[in-house]
């Protein structure tokens, strides 16, 4: 029996290098994406990569106008894409998955610039449009790459998307209120601070009695945005939303997990018992 083929048709060296960016992270996404056929899986582990790296430029330390030639780089990168061009592993992957599976120019730079976010002067205190401008580019644009790879380029597998970034992405900024706050970040809205007599300098922000209520106003939109992404995935094909269920299931669990730990302890991470964790995956592995 001949042996199947590469997935994607691409070079199975590039394959296994893709691969092994995504297992060297120690991300359950690894595990995760082996829910996936072959072609999709490899597409999912490119985007992965993609993202790792471009993450890896803006943690560098260092000025913003230090990381921006690196940066553009891979914008360059992106613009080649969809004729094939690339240099390197990743991008030779990510060429064949743009062809195999409609992958949009425009949201892998949404990412770009997301990252770029990141790279320069810590964000404190953003208001609300730049909070969502910001979770729309780090993790809604990645959605959008992610639905097309899992097999379903609807509007409704947008919208989900559009929702489910959210959710996850605000789920991970309460998760990590007091790190961020350690770095001099703090992306909780400028608005409902100051609504809450909470001072916009993150150290202080940890102290002040409001914080409390500001986090948990943030977890209610979180949860707006979990039931936006359910609501839209019931309109996509159930097969090619089951590792977004899984992801929204997953982050569900762990903002769960934070509101019943409550918000006057920033500093105690809330987590998931890894056999929750598991047993999530088997849930949604057996559909």
């Amino acid at each position: 029996m001949s042996a199947a083929p590469p997935a994607l048709g691409a070079d199975p060296a590039d394959l296994a290098a893709v691969e092994a960016i995504v297992r060297r992270a120690g991300t359950s996404f690894y595990r995760g994406m082996r829910l996936l056929p072959p072609d999709r899986r490899a597409a999912m582990y490119a985007i992965y990569a993609f993202c790792r790296e471009v993450d890896d430029i803006v943690d560098e330390p260092g000025a913003l106008a230090a990381k921006l030639p690196a940066l553009d780089t891979w914008r360059r990168r992106i613009a080649g894409l969809a004729a094939g061009a690339a240099d390197g592993p990743v991008t030779r992957v990510l060429a064949a998955a743009t062809a195999r599976f409609g992958l949009r120019e425009e949201d892998f730079l949404a990412v770009v610039d997301g990252m770029q976010m990141d790279a320069g002067a810590p964000i404190v205190a953003p208001d609300l449009a730049t909070l969502d401008l910001y979770c729309d580019r780090v993790a809604a644009a990645v959605g959008r790459l992610s639905v097309r790879a899992f097999g379903d380029a609807s509007p409704a597998a947008d919208r989900v998307a559009h929702a489910l970034g959210r959710a996850l992405q605000l789920t991970n900024i309460l998760r990590d209120v007091a790190e961020d706050a350690g770095l001099g970040r703090l992306y909780l809205p400028r608005e409902w601070l100051i609504e809450a007599g909470v001072p916009l300098d993150p150290a202080a922000a940890l102290a002040a009695p409001g914080l409390a209520a500001v986090c948990a106003r943030v977890a209610v939109l979180a949860r707006a945005q979990f039931a936006a992404a359910e609501a839209a995935m019931a309109l996509c094909d159930r097969r090619a939303m089951k590792p977004a269920r899984l992801m929204a299931a997953t982050y569900a669990a762990v903002l769960a997990a934070q509101e019943r730990r409550g918000w006057d302890r920033p500093a105690e991470k809330a987590s998931v018992p890894a056999w929750r964790k598991l047993w999530l995956l088997a849930r949604f592995a057996l559909g």
